[in-house]
């Protein structure tokens, strides 16, 4: 089976001898870099600049408040009482809520080169269930019609593709899969850092005899030197007889380079993910200048193509032929581009005087209510003819208009 397999994805025989990283990964097998690591979705959430990576973007999309919207020839409006609105917004099942289905699907795609993949149980046609199964158990295959279709297994059984939602990463390899070098050698780095200081990893000093020993003698001296070292009166001098010397050993530039090549490993991690450095919590070069911008770079070309990929998905499984060309699964940015108070105030004031929006908007977009006549668009700043202008003001008494 594994040879027809292999034959019907363009493997021959020899390559099946030594098969190379690509045919591992299809069967799930961790494949082993060159720094002599095995690199599977297990191992590589190990490395934290890898699980805050995921973390990092999975949650961040789970955040977003998700929404249902119709168009309707040039104008879109919000469905809010859709199914597929309910099940995203409350819960996908009787046990998991839609924050967690959409954590893990995208982080799901993030380390897995299947991708995110859950299936929907409908009644009479409609979604009324999302389970997102673990990768072993509901898989994904290339058709062998070349033309880019999957099919769907769970446990073995066959599944129609209307009945899965599957969000893939670029490529059709997930980042971990394509960093797994840099993973490894970071994995590397974290178990030489351990031998490196972990207890009895490497000696504190030598000691050498200019006089040939008996396996005995040595051990005896050993246990006589060991004993001086563990005892609880510190600061005593060592004495050794039969001609030995004591030298210290101490760390080399190499041993003491690992942290920089950490450092190093973690821009790797960081570059694999498209998630700027700061957002791992390497803040060695972060100001408060540049921490704004590379929030929006997160936002921008990091978190925008997994929402839209997202977006794309649940739309293509989620609705109906009908539903489909009017319909689409939408998740509100507004929470993570949203500036500080001071900074809103000052754009909102901006954006009313220049009758762009009116004070009602402002207020829905701050979950605030509407007030009678905060409909109408006028610069409260100028005039007192404008609709929703501000009240007049006085001067010694009179109005403005009579001193003027």
């Amino acid at each position: 089976m594994l040879h027809r397999l292999a034959s019907m994805l363009g493997y021959t025989k020899k390559s099946l001898a030594s098969p190379d990283a690509d045919l591992l990964a299809l069967f799930g097998v961790p494949t082993t870099t060159a720094s002599g690591v095995s690199v599977g979705p297990g191992s590589a959430l190990t490395v934290p600049a890898v699980k805050c990576a995921v973390q990092a973007i999975s949650e961040a999309v789970a955040t977003l408040d998700p929404k249902v919207m119709r168009r309707d020839g040039v104008t879109e409006a919000e469905v809010p009482d859709h199914p597929v609105a309910g099940l995203l917004r409350d819960r996908v099942n009787d046990w998991t809520p839609g924050f967690e289905f959409v954590r893990d699907i995208v982080a799901a795609a993030l380390i897995h080169d299947n991708g995110g993949l859950a299936w929907i149980n409908r009644v009479s046609g409609r979604p009324v269930e999302l389970i997102a199964y673990d990768p072993t158990r509901l898989t994904a295959q290339r058709h062998e019609s070349g033309t880019g279709e999957f099919r769907y297994f769970l446990n073995g059984r066959e599944l129609p593709a209307a009945d899965i939602i599957h969000l893939r990463s670029p490529f059709g390899r997930s980042p971990v899969s394509l960093a797994r070098e840099s993973i490894g050698l970071s994995l590397t780095l974290e178990r030489h850092a351990a031998k490196l200081f972990g207890n009895g990893s490497r000696p504190s000093g030598m000691v050498s005899f200019k006089d040939k020993m008996t396996p005995d003698a040595i051990k005896n001296a050993a246990a006589a030197f060991r004993a001086m070292l563990e005892s609880t009166k510190t600061g005593n001098t060592a004495f050794l007889d039969g001609g030995a010397t004591y030298n210290q050993l101490v760390l080399s530039s190499v041993d003491s380079q690992f942290i920089e090549l950490t450092g190093f490993q973690i821009l790797q991690i960081a570059r694999a993910f498209r998630v700027p450095p700061g957002m791992l919590f390497d803040l060695e070069r972060a100001t408060w200048s540049n921490s704004e911008q590379m929030g929006r770079e997160f936002l921008v070309y990091c978190l925008e193509p997994w929402l839209r990929a997202l977006e794309g998905a649940l739309r293509l499984a989620l609705f109906s032929a009908e539903e489909y060309p009017t319909h689409r699964v939408h998740f509100e940015r507004d929470d993570l581009t949203r500036a500080d108070l001071g900074a809103r105030a000052t754009a909102y004031s901006s954006l009313i005087a220049s009758r762009v929006v009116n004070p009602n908007e402002v207020r829905e977009w701050e979950g605030l209510p509407s007030y009678e006549g905060g409909d109408a668009f006028a610069n409260p700043n100028t005039g007192t003819s404008q609709p929703g202008a501000a009240a007049p003001q006085e001067s010694a008494g009179r109005p403005i208009e009579e001193a003027a």
